[in-house]
């Protein structure tokens, strides 16, 4: 079968994969959606380096444009809308269907199937967040239903959530506070035919890292900035066309948007205990020379604190969506599991184990949405990221470790998929940057 065959055959299959959801008509955008899904998957097969790719304007734009923020809401009320609980439904079926068959291989290979990743994009998630006035679908700011989307992707495996969630970490993070040169650079390839490879890179190898006090850094000559130091657990790194990194100014840490390809720039690979399958790399920079433009936000200290906390959220959506995973499957084993002449789960220790699984996720969830909801409402929501990271990283990892327990010699072997999800939970305890909701 010819390349081309093959690619026409990856089109087919992404439209009837695509036909049988309920989103596309109950939003009226069937067309619309199909043809974002077809360009997706023959885009897959149009093979472009991160060097070969060349940004440019494609419109000249007076201001920045932005996502308007939600409505205040008077009571407490977390229930998702009828379209997010929509959108929900989609990311999960493509999660159960897709990502969850290929998340062994992927891990085994420390790399997701590049035909995989195009029809993760040829679905339109990340154009939610990019304004209609630049080709994307967004139009209200919605860190709830990027949380929703993070969540069910990591249902079905959150080492291949991450590299699909990537690029959108990169677009989110122009929408929110790129100026009007950088959104018209950068914007239009991310709503494009072939959107590129990007990643937000904030990690740095070194213990106890603090992501306020970075060695990373990024000193003035002339016009322009010099960028020295390296970035690690970075998603997608060997092939991102892309990146946002931070760097320490004089006056703080600050955001950086650094091209694939540059010179002083190299990435060699860096895969960890979990989140193999995301691609991760290590993204050196030696001498690398950046014009003024390429510095976000004028270095404002709140913008980087945002993006911060924006990060760890969506870190606590894929902790809730991978210990999801684990409460669905740990149920139905423990009932069907025989010892001694009775399910396993007759007994007290099982059953309670099983209980605090959900019990936990449930509050892990509600930190994790209660702080999404109001950075949608454009209100302070630092202290309550805080709180949804400390809540998933501690109780995610239990989460992971009581799941292995609970399979016994089982759940040590790569043939039952608790031993991935415990390595990955360990990321959200962890990690920095990589996603943004």
């Amino acid at each position: 079968m010819s390349a081309l065959e093959k690619a026409m055959g990856l089109g087919l299959r992404s439209l009837n994969w695509f036909a049988r959801l309920p989103l596309a008509d109950r939003l009226g955008l069937r067309k619309a959606s199909e043809r974002v899904v077809f360009r997706g998957a023959r885009a897959g097969f149009r093979g472009a380096s991160a060097a070969a790719r060349v940004f440019q304007s494609t419109q000249k734009l007076v201001k920045p444009a932005r996502l308007k923020t939600g409505p205040r809401r008077g009571l407490f009320d977390l229930t998702p809308t009828d379209e997010q609980q929509m959108l929900r439904e989609a990311a999960q079926s493509f999660a159960l269907e897709q990502l969850r068959p290929a998340a062994l291989a992927a891990d085994s290979a420390s790399a997701a199937p590049a035909a995989l990743l195009q029809q993760a994009t040829g679905l339109g998630f990340s154009q939610l967040g990019i304004p209609e006035t630049l080709g994307g679908a967004g139009n209200e700011r919605s860190a709830i239903s990027n949380a929703l989307i993070a969540e069910a992707l990591a249902l079905g495996d959150m080492g291949l959530a991450v590299a699909c969630l990537a690029p959108a970490a990169v677009s989110t993070a122009l929408v929110l506070w790129g100026d009007e040169q950088q959104q018209a650079l950068y914007l239009p390839a991310f709503v494009g035919e072939q959107a590129p490879a990007a990643a937000l890179a904030l990690m740095e190898a070194r213990p106890l890292f603090d992501p306020m006090h970075l060695q990373t850094t990024a000193q003035r000559d002339g016009t322009d900035f010099v960028l020295n130091g390296t970035k690690v657990l970075v998603p997608l790194a060997a092939t991102a066309e892309l990146f946002i990194v931070a760097a320490q100014l004089d006056t703080g840490p600050a955001l950086f948007i650094i091209e694939g390809g540059s010179q002083g720039l190299e990435v060699e690979p860096d895969p960890a205990m979990g989140l193999r399958a995301a691609a991760t790399g290590r993204v050196h920079m030696r001498q690398l020379r950046v014009p003024a433009a390429a510095l976000i936000a004028n270095g404002a200290a709140e913008v980087y604190r945002q993006c911060l906390a924006l990060s760890r959220l969506g870190w606590c959506a894929l902790a809730v969506g991978t210990a999801q995973a684990v409460l669905d499957y740990v149920v139905p084993y423990v009932n069907e599991r025989v010892a001694f002449g009775e399910p396993i789960s007759h007994r007290q220790s099982v059953a309670f184990a099983v209980a605090n699984i959900g019990i936990e996720l449930e509050g892990m969830r509600l930190a994790t949405w209660r702080a999404a909801a109001r950075a949608d409402q454009g209100l302070d929501f630092v202290r309550e990221a805080a709180i949804a990271r400390r809540l998933c990283a501690d109780k995610g990892a239990v989460i992971g470790a009581d799941a292995v327990q609970l399979l016994g010699g089982h759940g040590y072997t790569k043939e039952y998929p608790v031993e991935r999800w415990f390595r990955d939970l360990r990321a959200a305890g962890l990690m920095e940057g990589a996603v943004l909701i």
